[in-house]
């Protein structure tokens, strides 16, 4: 990040207490207008907002994963970029390209759609891994390298990517390196009975569900306004016992029956980041071993691999998490 982009965050006073609590609450409420039911989706892409985190969302086409971020970006006032991901995607599609300008007779940079602060990276795992690694720096350094400059991207930054599930054809499995570099893998399921039927009778006659009306969205809070809520949410205490906890649950992933690929450090570093965010959501200044439990699937479920056996069997690693958070004991206050 460049020195423009740090003093400009450093000028930014941090939004904490329940200043902080009530403005998620009326992102939350304004969202939910457009994004109808899957609350708990929604919430967990507030997680991943308020910790400055990336998000892969996974779930079959025209679950509202478009709606969704841009219902977002609506109610921040802020710029919003979609990439189409395909087998034919260029890793300069994605971060831009030098050209060469006849009028000027130089070469002069054509920025990519990662420049914004919402990037809605779209079936992600359409598009081979040398395009998918392009978003890698982006995620990591919040900075891209064209033609060996270096541009530092402005603040806020989330990606968030959507992919379908594995078992489609035609995909291209994210590397272990790309997976690690998202906070948050949340599963979007079908919407409830109550939930797809109000769906269908919000929408217009005679428009496509698509066309959900987003005039009606305000907005109500600004870039700036969500760094100051990130920094807020980086200062909620974390005591001592309850980080040994997140630690000792990604821990025991690497030593647990049938996990053949156990979650790295950088889980840890989730775990605690996302229980924050969690603590934020509930009102709360301090985190609280529930915060860790209730996040760890989310959180850990795309940093770990399953045994061959167990997958023959039809586990699901959300199983396999659900039985390890049951073993793993939780400190006692």
């Amino acid at each position: 990040m460049n020195t423009e982009a740090t003093s400009a965050i450093s000028a930014i006073t941090p939004i904490s207490g329940s200043d902080l609590t009530q403005r998620v609450a009326t992102i939350r409420d304004e969202v939910s207008k457009a994004f109808l039911g899957q609350q708990e989706v929604l919430d967990q892409l507030l997680l991943a907002l308020l910790a400055g985190g990336h998000v892969l969302l996974e779930g079959v086409p025209g679950l509202g994963k478009t709606l969704l971020v841009r219902a977002l970006a609506t109610v921040m006032d802020c710029q919003f970029a979609r990439v189409q991901f395909t087998p034919d995607l260029m890793p300069s599609d994605v971060s831009g390209h030098a050209f060469y300008d006849p009028k000027t007779e130089s070469f002069k940079i054509r920025r990519g759609p990662v420049f914004t602060n919402l990037l809605l990276a779209d079936e992600i795992n359409r598009a081979p891994a040398k395009t998918q690694s392009a978003l890698l720096e982006v995620m990591q350094e919040q900075q891209v390298t064209i033609e060996g400059r270096s541009f530092s991207l402005s603040p806020p930054f989330m990606a968030i990517a959507t992919q379908n599930p594995v078992e489609q054809e035609g995909t291209y499995p994210l590397p272990e390196a790309q997976l690690d570099r998202f906070l948050m893998k949340i599963l979007l399921d079908y919407p409830a009975h109550a939930d797809e039927l109000q769906m269908v009778a919000s929408v217009s006659k005679g428009k496509s569900v698509s066309d959900f009306d987003m005039s009606s969205l305000r907005k109500i809070i600004t870039p700036d306004e969500i760094v100051a809520m990130q920094m807020g949410t980086a200062m909620v205490e974390v005591d001592e016992v309850v980080m040994d906890y997140a630690v000792r649950i990604v821990r025991a992933t690497r030593e647990w029956p049938g996990i053949s690929l156990g979650a790295g450090p950088r889980g840890s570093l989730a775990l605690v980041r996302t229980a924050r965010a969690q603590a934020v959501l509930e009102e709360r200044d301090f985190v609280t071993p529930d915060d860790i439990r209730n996040i760890a699937k989310p959180a850990l479920r795309h940093r770990i691999s399953l045994a061959p056996e167990l997958q023959i069997e039809g586990q699901r690693v959300d199983d396999v998490l659900n039985a390890l958070l049951v073993k793993v004991e939780a400190p006692r206050r």
